[in-house]
């Protein structure tokens, strides 16, 4: 017998000569068939990863955990050393949720400032220091009175400071050239960047984010660099002023920071499975900087993207979301000591008879949901399939040369859609100076200044109310064209804008109703003259609510993301009533919520666990091969050489081969994946010698009986899964669709008396359902 000891390992390798048979084998090798390793395990580091575009095996990647943890656990015991590396281990998650919450924190302030500032640039510049928004600019001067606290000295339009005029023909329209052009440069500055550094930076990011936290590998997509240009990108897009958000994007950026540190920590950047409980947590984190709303970001996170959601991650999420809250507090942005530009407060309580409003605004919600996923996947399927699609940079220029044209008229488009919002749910103060608060008043009035009475409508408010009108039909419009665009585009904002508006108008024509019919029965009970019955405001938060639940689907985390805004537990009751009204409506046009639908357009492999699959088809009709098809490709456990399972896997394109006794019996013994296959061959012909490219493959204990002239065998047992998850052919698809969603399996082989019958993969479970919906099944190009 010799031995030698292989460099850099503490395993020997023998060679046995026995008569008519050499072998290698290792002394130190682990019996059992629980590792899924042979003697590649651990100095190849590309084993056990995945390939871009293909999904994860989730009970593998548990169980490599549990294996992990197992050897630390014993480990522990050894040396105090060794102790303090477990402690280590078990503190890298907190450690991890430390860290992505004090980035996603910092880069939502940053994000923040400079969106201030360049959106204000604009309209004009600041004198005494170019990089203040209008607002710092005129905090700092002296001479800025309450009345005209938007304007003092130190601002200047670009007018003032080009031809020295602030009014008249002249001045408006070079302040309107201005506009334009500025928001045309932060637009191509913005899409080149996206395509020539990150292309994965276009988009809201939440459909990939979601199909990424249900198993599947996008190489890239959470990378450094998508990062640093989506950032950027980022300001750029919501300074343009074009009808998008920032509050989705940051849920991408907060993603690409939780995959940067875990990429730290080898007990997250060896295993898949552990790296997406970071994802999540991030994703919560996102959320929470975005609209100020830890606990609504943790339930986002739940409901709306993740996948796989144990207890501990949830701590996690809850972790990572108050330390990315309070490091944006700290940063304090707007100046305002809040979270985010629209917090409000509101000083009259609602009443029963508005319910009514509420869920009409609900209704409209709905119906707004709907339109726009319909036409904004017709607009995106139709970039996708025509020469359209060629020409991003050109688009995108188009779409926010039409946005800034139509835009700056009209006060209320003109603005950024934060700020408009912001507007919307004020409530209508005695300090206030919109036209939204034009309001005749009483001049006896004594009243408190946060309880000031109904009152009849002045010019102003009227003036506000077709300009709403102007307003609404053209975000409604734009937002369609606007969302899939190669830059990065939120939903969120544009949709509570639209809300805002409808909810505005509904609260001003109830609020006058109420003012001048309070003898109608229906105020006689709550709304008496000199009272203050009816806070347009809060029409405006539940109409903002309703519109984000039609076009998202959400419910729970959208009530508490908006009570969060409001800092008011009486409102939840009309929150969630516009919620559930408007997820009803739209979900009476179509299940889909917009993120569902571009995943789906996308032909991602996600199973959604909110779809029912009720047809009583068997895994017999969607295993392969089927009749007609070529047998399946398969591997024998000791009668194929090293060439012919190299011809096999550069023959085909599948992930995996299931192993059989014989061709003849076909009784199935394991799963190969073909990833470990090739890294297995490569290295053995590499590291063991006498491997050539007629070495018999073997995947048994003992190596099968050869002539005493044969090279030597290859053992590749502990590449082999013995233990692949299996269903008989008459298995309903119902359980099998519900065993892939609540397992996160890749494949599953299809079985009879212990013999191999076909194989089920993830994309034919898929496509399947796609077929039985009337859907076209090509459209699923991923597995």
């Amino acid at each position: 017998m010799l031995c030698r000891w292989a460099a850099g390992r503490a395993m020997r390798h023998c060679r046995f000569s026995l008569p008519g048979v050499t072998s290698m084998v290792h002394a130190g090798a682990m019996s059992g068939s629980g590792n899924l390793m042979d003697f590649l395990d651990e100095p190849f580091p590309d084993v056990g990863t995945y390939e871009d575009f293909h999904t994860i095996d989730w009970l593998r990647e548990k169980s490599r955990d549990t294996d992990r943890h197992r050897k630390i656990t014993s480990k522990s015991k050894e040396s105090i050393w060794e102790f303090i590396k477990s402690l280590l281990d078990a503190w890298s998650g907190w450690v991890v949720m430390l860290l992505i919450g004090l980035l996603a924190g910092t880069l939502a302030g940053v994000i923040d400032l400079a969106v201030d500032w360049m959106t204000d640039l604009k309209e004009g510049v600041c004198l005494s220091a170019f990089w203040y928004s209008h607002e710092q600019c005129c905090w700092t001067s002296n001479e800025t009175t309450f009345e005209d606290r938007d304007k003092c000295p130190l601002w200047q339009k670009w007018s003032e400071l080009l031809v020295n005029q602030s009014e008249g023909a002249s001045a408006y329209i070079l302040n309107y050239l201005m506009y334009i052009l500025w928001a045309l440069l932060f637009a191509f500055l913005a899409v080149s960047l996206v395509r020539v550094f990150a292309p994965y930076a276009c988009g809201s990011g939440i459909p990939e984010i979601k199909t990424i936290l249900s198993g599947f590998i996008i190489r890239g997509y959470l990378g450094k660099w998508t990062l640093l240009i989506k950032t950027v990108t980022l300001v750029l897009v919501v300074s343009s002023g074009l009808s998008l958000g920032k509050e989705g994007p940051l849920v991408h950026v907060a993603c690409c920071c939780g995959n940067f540190f875990s990429s730290l920590f080898s007990k997250y950047s060896k295993n898949e499975g552990k790296r997406r409980e970071v994802l999540s947590a991030a994703a919560a984190a996102g959320v929470s900087v975005a609209f100020g709303a830890p606990i609504g970001g943790v339930l986002f996170s739940l409901e709306e993207v993740s996948y796989y959601f144990p207890l501990k991650t949830l701590w996690r999420s809850f972790f990572a979301a108050l330390v990315a809250a309070f490091t944006l507090r700290s940063i304090n942005p707007f100046g305002n000591s809040r979270l985010v530009l629209f917090y409000v407060e509101y000083h009259t309580p609602w009443y029963m008879a508005e319910l009514f409003p509420f869920i009409l605004l609900g209704v409209f919600g709905g119906l707004w949901g709907t339109l726009f996923i319909r036409g904004n996947i017709a607009w995106c399927r139709r970039r996708k399939t025509t020469k359209l699609g060629k020409y991003p940079v050109l688009e995108v220029i188009v779409v926010t040369a039409v946005t800034a044209i139509i835009a700056y008229p009209n006060p209320y488009t003109r603005r950024s859609t934060s700020e408009l919002i912001s507007e919307l749910f004020n409530d209508c103060g005695a300090l206030e100076s919109s036209q939204l608060c034009d309001y005749i008043n009483d001049p006896n009035m004594t009243r408190p200044v946060d309880d000031i009475p109904d009152r009849p409508a002045g010019v102003g408010v009227y003036t506000a109310m077709w300009q709403l009108a102007l307003a609404l039909v053209f975000k409604i419009v734009i937002t369609i064209f606007t969302f899939g665009m190669k830059i990065p585009s939120g939903l969120f904002i544009p949709s509570m804008a639209v809300g805002a508006m409808a909810g505005r108008m509904v609260g001003i024509g109830v609020e006058q109703l109420a003012y001048h019919h309070h003898d109608w029965i229906v105020f006689r009970n709550w709304c008496r003259p000199g009272a203050d019955c009816v806070t347009p405001g809060l029409y405006a938060m539940v109409g903002a609510a309703a519109c984000l639940g039609g076009v998202t689907r959400m419910t729970v985390s959208l009530v508490v993301i908006m009570f969060e805004l409001t800092g008011g537990l009486e409102y939840i009751v009309p929150l969630m009533a516009a919620a559930v009204t408007s997820k009803w409506v739209a979900d009476a046009f179509g299940k889909e919520g917009i993120y569902e639908a571009h995943i789906h357009l996308n032909g991602y492999p996600f199973l959604d666990v909110k779809d029912e699959f009720t047809h009583r088809t068997l895994a017999t009709d969607v295993m392969r091969p089927r009749r007609g098809e070529p047998p399946l490709s398969v591997l024998t456990q000791d009668s194929m050489t090293v060439e012919d399972v190299e011809t096999l896997i550069k023959e085909t394109d599948y992930n995996g081969f299931p192993v059989v006794v014989s061709r003849d019996s076909e009784r199935l013994i394991g799963f190969a994946q073909r990833r470990e296959l090739i890294l297995a061959i490569k290295n053995a012909r590499q590291r063991q010698e006498g491997i050539v490219s007629n070495s018999i493959m073997y995947f048994t204990e003992e190596p099968p009986e050869l002539p005493a002239n044969s090279p030597h065998p290859l053992k590749l047992r502990r590449v082999l899964n013995l233990s692949p998850f299996t269903v008989t052919d008459h298995t309903p698809m119902e359980t099998v669709v519900d065993i892939f969603r609540k397992l996160g399996l890749r494949q599953c082989l299809v079985t009879r008396s212990g013999r191999l019958l076909g194989i089920i993969t993830k994309k034919d479970v898929l496509r399947h359902m796609a077929q039985m919906a009337n859907q076209d099944p090509e459209s699923i190009m991923f597995n």
